[in-house]
């Protein structure tokens, strides 16, 4: 594979313009499921926190330990994904990405509930425009973000860590803080993550089987970034006074 540390490095014996055409290629297919799937996920999360919002809210009233199922079902299919991509057929690695997906559409109805459909709408357009100006960066960018991955990795760390802190403390100030480090977390794993992608792909595949395995894996990265993103701003646009 490809040094991270020189992306753009030319191939031997692969004619530019057909390396270019397929790594269109590449990219339009990740975009096409990851767009997939969140479209699955929004759906779930708009029949939950608004078409159903009176029933769900009664279930977790009653199931205290819900969303800590969820949140474990997410990362057991996420686990499973990664585990297994390489002798699933690819029909069945598709279809446990599109599962995926409606986990995280669950686990993103625990949060746009609690707010007004304006703020949410507000949120996504914030998050587009912010998730496309960071892709775009991560794939035009001539400078190697490998760097990035263990600052990056490690800054997640500590989010994770504070926000368990903060769920008992409780503090307004402490939350909005670890908002916007998430937007810059994730805002930096956008660009991380299309830079690692255009590396995947400039190393080859065996076959196209593999290929559409990368796809996959693509797209559940990216999709991970948007939603993540995406519940930051949330709650940063939301909790303003």
């Amino acid at each position: 594979m490809q040094d991270f540390t020189n992306p753009y490095a030319p191939q031997s014996n692969i004619d530019p313009l057909v390396n270019e055409i397929s790594e269109a290629r590449f990219f339009r297919n990740i975009y096409l499921w990851m767009c997939l799937g969140l479209i699955a996920a929004a759906q779930v999360s708009y029949s939950l926190s608004v078409t159903y919002r009176g029933d769900w809210l009664f279930f977790l009233n009653n199931h205290r330990y819900a969303p800590i199922a969820i949140l474990g079902g997410l990362v057991v299919v996420l686990l499973l994904m990664n585990a297994s991509l390489g002798s699933l057929p690819i029909y069945l690695s598709r279809f446990l990405f599109l599962i995926f997906a409606a986990l995280l559409g669950v686990s993103v109805s625990l949060t746009t509930m609690f707010y007004p459909s304006g703020v949410v709408y507000k949120a996504f357009f914030c998050t587009v425009t912010l998730y496309g100006g960071m892709a775009a960066y991560g794939l035009l960018t001539k400078r190697s973000l490998r760097g990035w991955g263990t600052f990056l990795f490690m800054a997640l760390i500590g989010l994770i860590v504070a926000a368990v802190v903060n769920f008992f403390m409780k503090s307004p100030m402490v939350d909005y803080v670890i908002c916007w480090a998430g937007v810059l977390v994730f805002a930096g794993l956008t660009a991380y993550d299309h830079q690692k992608l255009r590396v995947i792909f400039d190393g080859g595949f065996a076959d196209e089987r593999q290929e559409a395995r990368a796809v996959i894996m693509g797209a559940t990265s990216l999709l991970l970034d948007f939603v993540n993103m995406f519940l930051f701003i949330v709650r940063i646009l939301g909790n303003r006074r």
